[in-house]
């Protein structure tokens, strides 16, 4: 984790997210999918805290070595004052932070879901493991045409891709958990990422819990520092043992996690009881090491 004053190389208008390219190389090199970094915003009491965005790509060789982009919906003061920022003004920037996702250890089918601008961390996410020799198949949601996340890029690194979008706009009119079925069983699906919305995370490790599925998941909460110590963003996480839950702190614990083990009904609202674990059987592990 480093703190630094990073140049913003270009921004991008993509349909209805904002990209800024940042050159910081002491944060790019160290940069994994699933990580973010923490923006300060201007010295204004409007701004009480910084900003936290997933790390969409990070240049660590060739000629544009030592760059990292981030992308975001501009909707509040913060993020529409971050759209208006041009190319050689500078960025007050903390990171790499958080859990990255972790690379499967022997399993090659990996199918990745994502809804919106949570496709940012999971196209890293989908470069990095076809860098590792990994099949990798995606399913890009959106509500709008406007709102599907790099979809030509996705169709480059994917070797099947499914685009929907809740009015038809573009791809087929449904939402991703629709034809996660599908989907997973046509391409023998043995390990599955997701971004996006919490009810559809939540949908997608119910649908992997069912199938013994491992999956993980990239979860957004509401973070206070980014750094661990206000403790704002709890996550209730069941333990290994299945005897209880532990509030784990998204910004350092996570943000991504084994789905198997993220308790749902504690986090986002519903039924509420004895705490869910997973089918017995199920390796709440994963194929990954944690």
């Amino acid at each position: 984790m480093r703190r630094v004053r990073a140049e913003i190389l270009n921004t991008r208008k993509l349909g209805a997210y904002h990209s800024l390219t940042l050159v910081a190389p002491e944060i790019a090199d160290g940069a994994r999918p699933g990580q973010f970094i923490s923006v300060a915003m201007p010295d204004d009491r409007r701004f009480v805290l910084r900003r936290h965005f997933w790390i969409h790509q990070a240049s660590r060789r060739g000629g544009w070595a030592g760059t990292l982009e981030f992308a975001f919906d501009p909707h509040g003061p913060g993020t529409e004052w971050l759209a208006e920022a041009r190319a050689h003004q500078f960025l007050d920037v903390i990171g790499p932070l958080g859990k990255a996702f972790a690379y499967p250890r022997s399993l090659n089918n990996c199918l990745l879901v994502s809804e919106g601008y949570g496709a940012a961390p999971i196209l890293f996410l989908g470069q990095e493991l076809r860098a590792r020799g990994r099949r990798v198949d995606l399913v890009l949601g959106a509500a709008s045409e406007d709102r599907v996340f790099k979809p030509i890029e996705a169709k480059r690194l994917a070797q099947t891709i499914v685009i929907v979008t809740a009015d038809g706009s573009l791809g087929e009119r449904a939402g991703p958990v629709d034809v996660l079925p599908e989907v997973a069983q046509a391409i023998g699906t043995q390990v599955i990422y997701a971004a996006g919305p919490r009810r559809m995370l939540r949908a997608v490790a119910e649908f992997c819990i069912e199938r013994r599925i491992p999956a993980q998941v990239a979860l957004e909460e509401e973070m206070g520092c980014g750094l661990g110590v206000c403790l704002t963003c709890a996550v209730p996480v069941i333990r290994k043992d299945g005897s209880g839950y532990d509030n784990l702190r998204a910004c350092a614990d996570g943000p991504v996690f084994n789905a198997a083990r993220v308790f749902w009904d504690r986090w986002i609202g519903g039924e509420t009881g004895a705490v869910h674990t997973p089918p017995e059987g199920f390796a709440v592990a994963g194929p990954w090491p944690e």
